[in-house]
Order: structure tokens, then C-alpha cells, then sequence
């Protein structure tokens, strides 16, 4: 059995956590929340330190010092944020729906995530060459958000 398949996400090591993101890069994304509704927009503008070729953190050690409201993603807050994609395989595990035969730890393979549709991969622009007022220009409809 896979450590996935029998361990709940506070039960998991550091490593093992770690180990559950499939670098979609969704996480790295802008989103806009509508102030009425709270409802959440992704968009297609990345956070200055996402990498849109290989959907890596270019400092993640430091991305919190970088940027104040990245969010590090742990056992205890992945319930609450309502900007989590459904594809996340954090959220899955979250609502025990296991990962998707997509994920990485189940193809074998990194590119599967790429081959379907759920990374950003190439499909971003840079929050530095955007104007905050134009990130609406940018919101986009993602597969399983």
C-alpha cells in the first residue's frame, strides 16, 4: 500500500507531504475573490517566483519572506482554503478521494500531470509584467477547479 493510501495528511512526514504536490503550479497562480460573494477567479497571472517552465518555486525556502501572502500549504489549513482546485492531490487526499490516475506518485511518470490538462505549464504570465488593475483581464477557466 502507498503511504497516500494509509496515512492521512497529518500523519504524513514532512517528506512524504512534500512529496504529494504534483507541480501543477495552480497554487502559484493569482486569484481574485469577488468581496459580495467570496467566490474565487484563478487566473492565468503567476506569483513573481513561480517558474512557468518547469511550475517550480524559484526561492521556496524563502517565499514567505519574499512574498507575505503565499500561503504554505500543511495538514491543517488545506480543509479551509477555498482556492484549492479540486485536481489538488492535497485537497483529494483531504476528502479521501485519493490521487488521480494523472498524479505522479500513481503514473510513474511527471509529465502525466502536463499530459492532462492540469498544469499551467507554459500557460502563464508573470505577475511582474501585469498591472494589478488587469489581473480581471486575466481570469481564467481551468480544468477541475
Amino acid at each position: 500500500m502507498k503511504f497516500w493510501e494509509e496515512k492521512t495528511l497529518k500523519e504524513m512526514s514532512e517528506e512524504e507531504f512534500e512529496a504529494l504536490c504534483d507541480n501543477c503550479g495552480r497554487c502559484c497562480l493569482i486569484k481574485l475573490e469577488d468581496e459580495d460573494s467570496n467566490e474565487i477567479f484563478p487566473s492565468d497571472v503567476h506569483c513573481k517566483l513561480f517558474n512557468p517552465k518547469n511550475c517550480l518555486c524559484l526561492d521556496y525556502d524563502n517565499r514567505e519572506k519574499i512574498v507575505p501572502d503565499c500561503v504554505k500549504l500543511n495538514a491543517d489549513n488545506i480543509s479551509s482554503l477555498n482556492w484549492i482546485p479540486a485536481s489538488c492531490a492535497y485537497r483529494r487526499i483531504a476528502e479521501n478521494r485519493g490521487l488521480a490516475s494523472w498524479h505522479p506518485l500513481v503514473s510513474g511518470d511527471k509529465e502525466t500531470v502536463v499530459k492532462a490538462g492540469i498544469s499551467v505549464k507554459g500557460l502563464t504570465i508573470s505577475e511582474k509584467e501585469i498591472k494589478p488593475e488587469d489581473w480581471i483581464d486575466h481570469i481564467t477557466k481551468w480544468p477541475e477547479w
